[in-house]
């Protein structure tokens, strides 16, 4: 049986996904480790010593811990204790890391903004923090390279501003944002405060009111349930994989104690899929005909749409909107409207939906003929996307 030490902000819905990862790999295996929970606030309050030697007094076979690039996490491995670091502001070189795909979350963001019709961006974050600047990196790099002419600004805190953020700057920020405007925020706190800043700046005199999708679009990264729905306007996230994080963590210590495995690689949290709430729910385009039309498939998806419904929404011809559609759009109105079907069917998955459920709520009938669609675009079965 592992002894494993976790220390950890555990108001996160990340440590407690990490939690279950590791839970699920001692359930697999047929033992019961014993995990003992320890909060950041004896780090903080006694430093990194004190974490040691309580290690050590309770016999523990391994931490895992937000450490400090300051602390000595040499003194674990002095006293024979296996330390795992889950990445916090910036990776260790002589320890594993616990990463987030940080790059490819800002990635899928730019090209979610991208293909909704958003020219000009902002990246709200946090400076000197890997995981933030390396978002911000994936997110910038694709719209570069997809965008001509596009804008791009960014408003950055320093780490210890993150509690206490500028309400009044953040504000001001947003006003000066040319508009329509897509943002992606660091993580689900600070896309929780730009919903905040607009709110108040709603309740406010002294600023212009920003109505959020239709001049600021927002997402976050972590798909924090209780924040995202916890927020006046429902946040759109992208979802991680952490409980198979976990997993991955588990089987890397089990390794080390079993096998006495001395080789040093980081684990990898994947970044999934974006679940699109209120905040980002919004297309634009400079063609008004494909804005509605867009527009009426996204607000219909869940009802059986129909090409011949959707040309019912503008006065042109089927065959000049799905000229116009795919010139715009890369692809034909069949094809958009079948995607979207399925990526709602995916956010369903995700939330604890069954197959059946999720496919009758978006219009399909045939399961066999929905796993050889969604495999087609997501590239997987319906219940292999539910069961990682």
């Amino acid at each position: 049986m592992a002894s494993i030490i976790y220390m950890t902000d555990f108001a996160e819905a990340y440590a407690r996904g990490l939690l279950l990862g590791i839970a699920r790999y001692a359930e697999s295996v047929g033992e019961a480790w014993n995990i003992c929970r320890l909060p950041l606030s004896i780090r903080d309050r006694f430093g990194i010593k004190a974490v040691v030697e309580y290690a050590y007094t309770h016999h523990a076979d391994a931490v895992i811990g937000q450490f400090n690039p300051q602390d000595d996490v040499s003194l674990f491995t002095k006293q024979g204790i296996l330390v795992l670091a889950q990445d916090f502001k910036s990776p260790f070189t002589d320890i594993p890391n616990i990463r987030g795909e940080y790059r490819k979350s800002g990635e899928m963001a730019a090209d979610d903004f991208i293909n909704k019709g958003f020219r000009n961006f902002g990246f709200y974050g946090v400076k000197h923090v890997n995981w933030s600047e390396d978002r911000r990196k994936g997110f910038l790099d694709v719209i570069s390279s997809k965008v001509p002419g596009y804008s791009f600004y960014d408003m950055e805190m320093l780490k210890s501003d993150m509690w206490n953020y500028d309400v009044e700057g953040t504000a001001k920020w947003l006003e000066s944002l040319p508009k329509p405007v897509a943002i992606l925020a660091c993580d689900d706190n600070h896309a929780y405060y730009l919903t905040e800043s607009c709110r108040i700046m709603s309740l406010s005199g002294n600023h212009t009111k920003l109505r959020i999708p239709e001049d600021i679009a927002i997402l976050g990264v972590d798909n924090d349930e209780t924040i995202c729905n916890l927020s006046s306007v429902k946040l759109s996230s992208i979802n991680q994989d952490v409980e198979r994080g976990g997993v991955e963590v588990a089987r890397y210590i089990d390794k080390c104690l079993k096998h006495g495995q001395t080789e040093i690689y980081d684990i990898t949290v994947p970044a999934t899929h974006i679940v699109t709430r209120q905040s980002s729910d919004i297309f634009v385009n400079d063609d008004p005909y494909i804005a509605k039309v867009l527009k009426y498939i996204h607000e219909n998806i869940s009802h059986k749409v129909n090409v011949d419904d959707i040309v019912g929404q503008v006065p042109l011809s089927r065959r000049l909107l799905e000229e116009r559609f795919r010139k715009v759009m890369g692809t034909s109105i069949y094809n958009y409207v079948l995607k979207v079907r399925v990526e709602k069917v995916a956010e369903r998955l995700s939330d604890g939906s069954s197959v059946s459920d999720a496919a009758f709520e978006f219009g399909f009938t045939d399961i066999k003929n929905l796993s050889r669609v969604f495999r087609n675009i997501m590239g997987m079965s319906p219940s292999e996307y539910k069961a990682r």
